[in-house]
């Protein structure tokens, strides 16, 4: 316990230093929550902005919040680690970096004219959590593997290597925290996916690669990615989006202005042979496992929400002529488009007020907050900092978390507009925090569970 109050306290010491030597250096520091990012009109309210300490927040990935440790989590490349905020008290708490042995993130890696972030191998990248267990993808393909209850320079337990060439992204565990899947999105010459042995409940640490998965080349040709996976309880499957697969509809390009659009990869863990690389092909309604095509989608997040409906984060990046964002039901394959939101990446669905929330960074007309209700309804959109494509929700509070990117500098990136200072107050990047207040509304949703 002295250890951890240490740890907290450095912390927040280390933030203390940083704004008053931000200040002194002349850099604006204001109230946060102003601007368009900070409407008075929309029902999702700008609350806070917890300032990160370091780095200006430039590059960064995934986020994930546990409600029961009241714990926000984020792939941070900026400052290769893994910030941690408070979502009690809304403040930064600590950021996991690495081990006095030299398991560390890898951090901002540039391309090869240094021109610009290569995100295929920077990290960290996924991220999600289980009880005490944090798991966090890197730019190396690796896993790295942390103890929140261990002490911030000995927390990564373990380092697991995926055997890929590029990073290994986003993630998701299953409901008791025994199984994980991790998807290598980039890599060469196919993307695949990597069931992880997980630890649960487990006072220690012992991960394990269980199986690859890879798609049919007919289905999936070689270079193309595989995107967010989503675990849904009740039908006991893995969901991952696939932005681009062949001939859907019949004729179309994978290549050039791609005119196909994806699918949605079902995964059966209870079915996988413990083999070195399985391969799946098209969906098969009797197993209910496969790639089933989408209609006008190009997928990359995705979140199970009420009714067994999953949301995904479809993006005019995949496919330049989506223009809507697609509900499916996970039993059925029922699905409903919604229009006037596009170009996510990160989604989430908070069961705290039953609505999905879209990191929309590709929306036309910049970067938004999409606020879609359970009936498949869109309710608003929030300007962000237009690097804003992750997004992750503390259901029992209510908060939306948003990380703003600072201004932009090359070749790293950040925000080429003023929406991300205003909601930050300041220009070296933050956590936004939004609330929607629920307490007067009947939502009328008994039974459903959070998925996350």
């Amino acid at each position: 316990m002295i250890s951890k109050h240490k740890s907290y306290l450095h912390a927040h010491l280390a933030a203390s230093v940083l704004l008053l030597s931000a200040t002194a250096a002349g850099t604006a520091l204001a109230a946060p929550c102003t601007g368009p990012g900070a409407p008075t009109t929309t029902e999702t309210k700008c609350k806070t902005a917890v300032v990160i300490p370091g780095q200006p927040l430039r590059s960064y990935d995934i986020s994930w919040v546990n409600p029961d440790r009241a714990e926000y989590y984020l792939a941070d490349r900026s400052n290769k680690g893994i910030d941690i905020i408070d979502t009690k008290k809304l403040t930064f708490k600590r950021r996991i970096e690495g081990t006095p042995t030299g398991a560390h993130f890898v951090g901002v890696v540039l391309n090869g004219t240094g021109t610009a972030v290569d995100n295929d191998h920077s990290g960290p990248d996924g991220v999600v959590s289980h009880g005490r267990w944090l798991y966090a993808g890197d730019g190396d393909s690796t896993l790295k593997v942390i103890d929140l209850d261990a002490p911030d320079a000995t927390a990564i337990k373990q380092t697991v290597s995926t055997g890929g060439n590029a990073r290994l992204d986003e993630m998701i565990l299953t409901t008791d925290g025994n199984l994980l899947l991790g998807v290598n999105n980039a890599d060469t010459p196919v993307a695949f996916a990597t069931l992880f042995r997980a630890n649960g409940d487990s006072a220690t640490t012992h991960v394990s690669i269980f199986t690859k998965i890879v798609i049919d080349p007919t289905i999936l040709p070689p270079g193309l990615p595989i995107e967010q996976p989503a675990w849904d309880p009740i039908t006991k499957r893995f969901y991952v989006s696939v932005p681009i697969i062949a001939n859907n509809p019949p004729g179309c390009t994978v290549s050039g202005p791609t005119t196909c659009s994806g699918g949605l990869l079902v995964i059966d863990p209870a079915t996988l042979p413990p083999v070195m690389i399985h391969t799946m092909g098209a969906y098969d309604p009797v197993t209910n496992t496969g790639v089933v095509p989408l209609n006008a989608c190009g997928p990359n997040g995705a979140t199970v929400g009420v009714h067994d409906n999953l949301l995904l984060g479809c993006t005019t990046a995949n496919l330049p002529s989506g223009k809507t964002t697609l509900v499916i039901n996970a039993k059925t394959k029922n699905y409903a488009n919604i229009g006037n939101i596009v170009g996510s990446d990160e989604v989430w669905f908070n069961a705290g007020d039953f609505r999905y929330y879209t990191a929309s960074n590709r929306d036309p007309g910049g970067a938004k907050l999409g606020v879609i209700d359970a009936s498949s309804v869109l309710i608003e959109k929030i300007p962000q900092s237009s690097g804003s494509h992750s997004v992750a929700a503390d259901s029992k509070r209510n908060l939306i978390f948003v990380p703003e990117s600072a201004p932009a500098l090359a070749p790293v990136g950040g925000d080429n507009t003023t929406v991300g200072q205003g909601i930050c107050g300041g220009t070296n990047g933050c956590i936004g925090v939004y609330i929607h207040d629920v307490k007067s509304e009947d939502h009328g949703h008994e039974g459903d569970d959070d998925k996350h």
